[in-house]
């Protein structure tokens, strides 16, 4: 099913994203998808808050989350969605992660006490150093030299979409259902039979294209053109069998990217390459 002729948008977009993850009337499919991936957390409840940080320095102003929330009980979730590989992406998510544990610092007499804070990053890609491993969920934590757990209110879970091969038939878990989701929701025409649960019948209706307005479906599928982009030149590339290394690899995508008239913010997000860089590409 082509997607220009789909009944649902694709969740990897990045309007597709923030319209079912992002938004004060659909943050229950969030709840509900983070309280899949975090078993030692029960999210009741969750507010947004801005996903641009405002640092000291330029470099930290540069960083923007694609969604940033707060939980019932204080604790912080940065949630990112990534489409491509990018150079140092585990320093990256550890750099953002810094952003929510500073901002709880407080004035004058303070204990230091802090919040939970979670990244969570959904990837349409699969580590390097993760190819033969069979998981596709990762959390990571702060351990000791005998793997005991040191903090715990340092999370970063990482999901490798394109390790999901389940069908629907094969479907078990409510995690099971949400990775069919993201990996073929714009594919489908109508909600699984294996997808009955009241939440997928609100993340379903919240996802119909033909209940958008012009605006959005303006914007969406200039998201999916985005999408697109980076998808066929990274398809391109990894088919051309580029050798070169990562760095050649992201310069060659970031030229291609340009070229289409992808934005130059987009363009850094999916390769890492600074924006400098790219505007003298």
């Amino acid at each position: 099913m082509s997607e220009e002729k789909g009944k649902y948008i694709n969740p990897l977009t990045d309007f597709g994203f923030k319209k079912l993850f992002g938004t004060e009337p659909n943050k229950i499919l969030l709840i509900d998808f983070l309280n899949q991936i975090l078993p030692d957390r029960k999210i009741k409840d969750l507010t947004y808050s801005s996903g641009e940080k405002q640092g000291l320095t330029e470099l930290d102003r540069k960083a923007i989350f694609d969604l940033y929330c707060i939980g019932d009980k204080g604790e912080r979730f940065i949630v990112e969605m990534q489409k491509a590989k990018q150079n140092y992406f585990k320093d990256r998510s550890v750099f953002y992660a810094s952003f929510p544990i500073q901002e709880q610092g407080k004035r004058n007499q303070w204990d230091y006490k802090l919040d939970p804070v979670y990244s969570v990053g959904i990837l349409d890609f699969v580590f390097d150093d993760h190819k033969k491993e069979e998981e596709l969920l990762h959390i990571v934590e702060l351990k000791n030299q005998r793997c005991e757990v040191f903090y715990d209110k340092l999370k970063f879970v990482y999901l490798e979409l394109p390790k999901f091969k389940k069908k629907e038939e094969e479907l078990e878990t409510h995690f099971d259902k949400w990775m069919y989701v993201f990996t073929h929701l714009s594919q489908l025409q109508d909600r699984p039979k294996k997808l009955q649960e009241r939440i997928f019948a609100k993340l379903f209706e919240a996802a119909e294209i033909a209940k958008f307005s012009p605006k959005e479906r303006e914007a969406y599928e200039e998201s999916l053109k985005y999408y697109r982009d980076i998808k066929n030149v990274v398809d391109t590339s990894r088919e051309e069998g580029l050798q070169e290394g990562m760095e050649k690899r992201n310069i060659e995508i970031a030229k291609e990217l340009k070229k289409n008239g992808v934005s130059i913010e987009i363009i850094a997000q999916s390769t890492g390459l600074s924006m400098e860089e790219i505007e003298k590409l």
